[in-house]
């Protein structure tokens, strides 16, 4: 280990609830200890990709690093599980930075309900009946109606996750940009997205609201009955994932682009 790497003496370890996770965090707490997160000097989440969620979430404001390792299903977001060289690995580890969108919608009732999201912000009709959404940049309207089950603003980070599956564009992690993403439009039906300024202020505001209802969620959180949706990304917060040498998610989301 160089003098100028960091060092993790003190590594808090969290899991998911499933066999594989449990019994890993149970062999690294008899190999490394697990110390208080409050005193960590890194996390160590054990898990897939939501575990990985809602530890960023969890330790959202404490800047600590977050290490993940594999054991659970998705695993994008995570490094290889072993037992040996933890100390090692984490000192080796390359750190990449990523910052939350925060969500502000308004209910039926003027309620405004904040949240934030590491993935994704989406709308979604609550009814059988598409959404009519009106969509506003910055406060220009840039999209008068679009009729369809939803859109979504999504981070980088989520550009290869529910993003790609509505056929949204990737976006490499370092790239200042954010997707913003129909969800099955029917109008108007050649609009495939648009790719946005980091900085870009989104308006989403919900017509014909009380015929065709909406909820917009930010990652796993929802707000039903929503009025309006105001979504920008929070650069105030920022998140620092760990991965090892040769498998950053700078490459990994680079070679999501060629279908691999």
């Amino acid at each position: 280990m160089s003098p100028s790497a960091p060092s993790f003496k003190r590594i808090a370890f969290v899991a998911s609830p499933t066999p594989e996770a449990r019994a890993a965090i149970a062999q690294l707490e008899a190999r490394y200890d697990n110390a208080d997160p409050k005193e960590a000097d890194v996390i160590v989440a054990l898990g897939g990709d939501g575990l990985m969620l809602q530890t960023l979430h969890r330790f959202m404001t404490s800047a600590k690093p977050i290490y993940g390792m594999h054991r659970g299903t998705v695993g994008f977001l995570m490094n290889e599980y072993s037992l040996e060289g933890l100390h090692e690995r984490l000192a080796a580890a390359h750190t990449t930075i990523i910052h939350p969108l925060i969500m502000q919608a308004r209910d039926e009732a003027g309620v405004i309900h904040e949240r934030r999201a590491i993935n994704e912000v989406s709308l979604f009709r609550q009814s059988a009946q598409a959404a009519r959404l009106r969509i506003l940049i910055d406060g220009k309207e840039r999209l008068a109606e679009l009729v369809a089950d939803g859109v979504l603003v999504a981070t980088p980070a989520g550009s290869t996750a529910y993003n790609l599956s509505a056929q949204g564009a990737i976006i490499p992690i370092n790239a200042p940009l954010l997707a913003l993403t129909p969800i099955s439009p029917f109008r108007p039906r050649r609009w495939r997205g648009a790719l946005l300024p980091d900085k870009a202020h989104v308006t989403i505001e919900v017509m014909e609201a009380d015929k065709r209802p909406v909820a917009a969620v930010a990652d796993h959180d929802e707000v039903r009955f929503v009025r309006k949706v105001n979504i920008s990304m929070d650069h105030a917060i920022s998140l620092n994932l760990l991965f090892d040498p040769g498998h950053s998610l700078d490459e990994r989301i680079l070679t999501e682009q060629f279908g691999f």
